[in-house]
């Protein structure tokens, strides 16, 4: 049998099922990645955590923490201070108990230029570190344990506890000599953005755009960076810990981090969550698939945005392995020692005693996996076959559409050189059909008009990834907040390219735009399987939504249903699929409210997601709005032009039955 794009193939009984059913099998391919990915969550279809290293265990030894009553000390004289820098992290005070402890203390100025609106807008932040040396050995290694500071002014829960247990773990730590391992205690200011801003400092790169954030210099460095800790507690007697690992552009840590972060928690009494929810057996196959269903959708939602959920995320991108202890508090349990200081102290001391054994970087578990719960996962092996046939739908076509052109040009020609008087009026009458159906079909296939399509709608894209600075900068001179114009100049620009079928020369060309259908097919279907190795859920969520309506796209006679798919492709534009999903997110948070409201509301909250995620980009590279703009926006482009191009010929099926 010849190779697909051989002419001679066209004859091969795989061939013509391609083109008699892709189709069927195409809808069935689609469904099947669905049910495939459903089905991850039933629990003899996954596998439970286990330890790949070894080298992690010797924090299952009996702890020596007991600096419980520094650690409250710390959290007493912090919440003082506290009151005297509502707005600003406590400087000198964590300065003074660095340097009491014997840490090498070092502060780290960053500024950060804003990128939209108005020019000159500048946000000044201080971080401060302090490095604990390693007794064992050179400072060629490090360990980082980072607390975001929460002044009072801050909405979210506050962090003093945290920084407690910081600095009393760090001064239990200053007494052992089993160190081999250089420890950085970290306090940042402006939560993730200290964070970033400390990373490309100590690195000395520049990870967003050039001249928006300042990442100062470092005057005291530790060695190579191989774990981090983030620590988010919320008081000082916690019910329950919750592990995060959701990084940038959906980067997990090691999976043997995450084991350890669980089996540590275990080993001292905590009840640790992942997405907030426990570890439950109700030893019913549907309540228990229902169950870890949820929670590992909970995870693809938050991966698929490429937000990190935690000041840990943003270490991935450096090799570093991360993930952040939340604790989180449950005034009922206040007096409860589910969680105390005391407890996750040896929590940390476990986990630190553990990387510190590390001969080498985490490599021997998964990095690519989903959890539907804490003690069970999916590994790549099991969840990529579920994208591979949501793609591969989009293949198919590709390749069905691609037979069915060539076979309908061969016929067309035979039918055409053939000089029988009864075929000689089949031509005529394809002929005369073809004028009044408006098709060109003995138009050659234009190359150029094709791929001058695809250059059009790319450049927009990448147009519409760099207009937020002009489109704010044009929104201040008549008084616009940010958001509005940048979201009213996105919507004004998506009406505009509404009309971008009257340019499109080659659009009553069925076989140029058959081509341009093929070409679009392939490109979305190939940026899904890039998309799903490194971020899965992303890719997943993606196809989830675009490819059902790609099956059925196709040019129509009916103007019924014409409208009806153009409408529904209109649906699917990105800042329609954005504001519609805040809305419904909007509605069920808010069910009491009339619809005017939830409309305003959400509509405000759809502005603060489209700059959160500019602003994401430009500073931390997240992909998630450069993806849509350079790819997914080009793709939307090419099929609503392919929308208004000619419909196959009605005597497509007539030659070919007549071939057969």
């Amino acid at each position: 049998m010849g190779i697909l794009t051989d002419p001679s193939a066209g004859q091969g009984k795989i061939t013509k099922i391609i083109i008699k059913y892709y189709s069927k099998i195409s809808v069935l391919m689609y469904v099947g990645g669905v049910m495939w990915f459903f089905l991850l969550a039933y629990s003899p279809l996954n596998a439970g955590t286990y330890f790949s290293e070894n080298a992690l265990l010797p924090g299952l030894v009996k702890s020596e923490f007991r600096d419980e009553s520094s650690a409250r000390q710390y959290f007493d004289e912090l919440q003082d201070e506290m009151k005297l820098y509502e707005n600003s992290i406590p400087y000198p005070w964590i300065l003074a108990k660095f340097q009491q402890i014997g840490l090498d203390t070092y502060t780290h100025n960053f500024t950060l230029n804003y990128p939209l609106g108005k020019a000159n807008i500048k946000y000044a932040g201080k971080n401060v570190y302090g490095i604990l040396r390693a007794a064992r050995a050179g400072s060629t290694e490090s360990l980082v344990m980072s607390v975001p500071y929460r002044p009072p002014s801050n909405i979210h829960p506050s962090t003093a506890s945290s920084i407690a247990i910081m600095l009393a773990f760090a001064k239990h730590a200053n007494r052992q000599k089993y160190w081999s391992k250089d420890i950085i205690f970290l306090i940042t200011e402006h939560e993730q953005l200290g964070v970033q801003a400390w990373l490309e400092a100590y690195y000395n790169v520049v990870c967003g755009h050039r001249g928006v954030l300042d990442h100062g210099d470092l005057r005291g460095r530790g060695g190579a960076i191989q774990a981090a800790i983030n620590l988010e507690f919320h008081d000082v007697n916690i019910a329950k810990m919750d592990i995060k690992v959701e990084g940038l552009n959906g980067q997990l840590p090691n999976l043997d981090l995450f084991n350890l972060a669980t089996r540590m928690c275990s080993k001292e009494g905590i009840i640790h969550t992942f997405k907030g929810r426990e570890n439950r057996s109700y030893r019913q196959g549907l309540k228990d698939w229902s169950y870890a269903f949820e929670t590992m959708m909970y995870m693809v939602f938050t991966q698929a945005t490429g937000i990190p959920n935690g000041n840990h995320g943003l270490f991935h991108r450096f090799g570093i392995q991360a993930l952040t202890l939340e604790g989180i508090s449950d005034k009922k349990s206040h007096y409860s020692n589910h969680g105390n200081l005391l407890s996750t102290g040896r929590v940390l001391e476990s986990i630190f005693r553990s990387l510190n054994n590390l001969l080498e970087r985490f490599h021997q578990s998964y990095f690519f996996y989903l959890l539907p719960s804490s003690d069970r996962f999916v590994s790549i092996g099991l969840y990529i076959p579920s994208i591979c046939l949501i793609a591969g739908a989009l293949f198919l076509k590709a390749c069905g559409k691609w037979f069915r052109l060539y076979q309908y040009l061969v016929n067309l020609s035979e039918h055409g050189n053939n000089s029988d008087h009864s075929h000689a009026e089949d031509v005529e009458l394809t002929s005369d059909l073809a004028i009044q159906e408006n098709v060109n079909t003995n138009a050659d296939i234009n190359l150029m008009q094709i791929f001058g399509v695809l250059f059009f709608t790319h450049a927009v894209g990448i147009i519409i990834m760099n207009s937020p600075k002009v489109i704010t900068r044009i929104g201040a001179e008549y008084n616009l907040n940010t958001e509005t114009s940048v979201y009213g100049g996105f919507a004004l620009m998506f009406a505009i390219l509404l009309f971008t079928p009257l340019f499109v020369r080659i659009k009553s060309c069925y076989n140029s735009m058959t081509v341009l259908h093929v070409i679009s097919l392939l490109e979305l279907g190939t940026v899904l399987i890039c998309l799903s190795m490194y971020n899965f859920s992303l890719g997943m969520l993606l196809g989830t939504i675009y490819v059902p309506m790609l099956l059925f796209i196709e040019p129509r006679y009916c103007r019924i249903l014409s409208c009806i798919q153009k409408f529904i492709w209109i649906i699917t534009h990105p800042l329609v699929v954005l504001t519609f999903i805040v809305f419904i997110f909007t509605y069920i948070n808010f069910p009491g409210e009339t619809f005017k409201e939830n409309f305003g509301r959400s509509l405000a909250a759809t502005e603060h997601a489209l700059i959160f995620s500019i602003v994401d980009f430009m500073i931390y590279s997240n992909w998630l709005y450069g993806v849509v703009c350079c790819v997914i926006v080009p793709n939307w482009l090419c099929f609503w032009s392919i929308l208004f191009s000619a419909p196959k010929p009605k005597t497509d099926s007539n030659v070919t039955k007549k071939d057969n």
